[in-house]
């Protein structure tokens, strides 16, 4: 399993302002998608408690399940590679949790997906990614800004949306938005 502290800082931006980017950072041609696939239990207790269970899948064999915690300092997440013939069952049957990740026990199925065509690039110390993200029905565009410490992160990023003429607007989190369409 691998652990790690995630430090991100997000804004909502328009298709306008998305496509500029791309073309300012000449990543047009890197985007690839990646398939969020979220799960929880029958009442939904995981995303009550803004917990973030997901396999994601990047192109036809990789594989991963996450669980993703919030805390101030950021987010808390654990991964676990996953073969493709064990995502796709996971995936179509549901699993219980305490298979991978000990201190939670829970029986979760799947419940819905979000497609984010994703491109990053190394930016001032961090990575800034451009995310287009296809659910329910719905396209969004967002910036993220991922920096290794929460101060500098902080300030790069505003300095980055200021420079780049982008008013901050706070999004919620890809899995939150997901589930808009469950309920």
């Amino acid at each position: 399993m691998v652990k790690n502290i995630e430090i991100e800082f997000k804004s909502a931006i328009t298709r306008e302002k998305y496509l500029e980017l791309l073309k300012k950072f000449d990543l047009e041609n890197n985007i690839f998608t990646q398939t969020n696939y979220y799960f929880d239990t029958d009442d939904y207790k995981f995303n009550q408690q803004k917990i973030v269970l997901r396999i994601r899948q990047k192109g036809e064999s990789r594989f991963k399940v996450t669980l993703k915690s919030q805390s101030e300092e950021g987010a808390f997440e654990n991964h676990v590679f996953l073969q493709k013939e064990q995502a796709l069952e996971m995936i179509e049957k549901g699993f219980n949790t305490k298979d991978f990740f000990e201190d939670v026990d829970a029986f979760v199925t799947y419940k819905v997906n979000l497609n984010n065509h994703r491109v990053s690039t190394p930016y001032e110390g961090g990575v800034i990614f451009l995310d287009k993200c296809d659910y329910c029905n719905v396209t969004d565009y967002e910036v993220e800004y991922e920096a290794s410490s929460y101060n500098e992160g902080k300030i790069i990023f505003e300095n980055f949306l200021k420079s780049h003429n982008i008013e901050i607007k706070p999004t919620k989190r890809k899995s939150e938005r997901a589930f808009t369409c469950k309920r």
